[in-house]
């Protein structure tokens, strides 16, 4: 059996996501990148000891790609199950991360899933799959992370329960970079305070902020002995921005602060 996957729980969220399962009722996770949503529905799966299918949805995914398609296999014509197919078919979880990048038939595709019907219809085939029993539906998707990002409708939004991720408390965070990477407590926390400082300057009109999956990265090299301040550099400040005077201001208040 696969090790298991460490989850450090912010609030709730493991329950709702049980009797979602339980209540065969698809789930919705909305939050900005970073915030451990992946990791969650990875450990969750590992929890309920069932497979899970995971799609990074972008804007050439189709209802095609998920659902499949004829390909040529010598002098034969034969059809391949796509990702959601096998997962209907054999009970696994599916896992469309960044839903609402994709295209739009691919909402079209998942609407008998996310209601009293769940089944799937392949009209390539013409038939229709009745989900298997252990069959659940998880999307993922980052809302209003900057001007023109793609947002779901309110009737597909409406046909989810819905979970708010966000970054965790201080205290939690400190535990999540501890755990992950073995750095000891006082960095940390000092890489926790520079999260929470640049969290809070709104003022530098950021597209996304510091996430956790950027601590882990700094904590990570840090850990192994690259000196803190450029850890802190390649790993949190470089890929927050490519102004070049945000990052010498970021990279000034990173400096003072490990």
């Amino acid at each position: 059996m696969p090790k298991k996957p460490y989850y450090q729980a912010i609030g709730k969220e493991i329950d709702v996501f049980e009797h979602a399962y339980k209540n065969k009722l698809p789930l919705l996770l909305k939050g900005p990148t970073g915030t451990g949503k992946t990791r969650f529905v990875e450990y969750m799966a590992h929890e309920l000891n069932t497979d899970m299918i995971t799609v990074s949805c972008h804007e050439e995914t189709s209802a095609t790609d998920l659902i499949g398609r004829y390909i040529i296999k010598g002098s034969e014509t034969i059809w391949l199950d796509g990702p959601l197919t096998k997962a209907v078919k054999k009970g696994h979880i599916i896992y469309l991360d960044e839903i609402a990048e994709a295209r739009p038939d691919v909402i079209v595709a998942i609407h008998s899933l996310t209601d009293h019907r769940r089944e799937l219809y392949v009209d390539k085939l013409g038939i229709t799959h009745k989900a298997h029993e252990n069959f659940m539906m998880l999307a993922s998707f980052n809302p209003g992370y900057q001007k023109g990002f793609k947002e779901l409708k309110p009737s597909t939004k409406q046909r989810f329960v819905a979970l708010a991720f966000n970054y965790p408390t201080e205290k939690i965070e400190k535990e999540i970079l501890i755990n992950e990477t073995q750095i000891d407590e006082a960095t940390a926390k000092k890489l926790v305070n520079i999260a929470t400082k640049i969290r809070n300057l709104t003022e530098l009109g950021l597209t996304e902020t510091v996430s956790t999956r950027l601590l882990i990265d700094a904590a990570k090299l840090i850990h192994t002995g690259l000196p803190k301040r450029l850890a802190v550099s390649v790993a949190i400040v470089e890929p927050l921005s490519d102004d070049l005077e945000i990052v010498a201001a970021l990279k000034d208040l990173t400096d003072l602060m490990i």
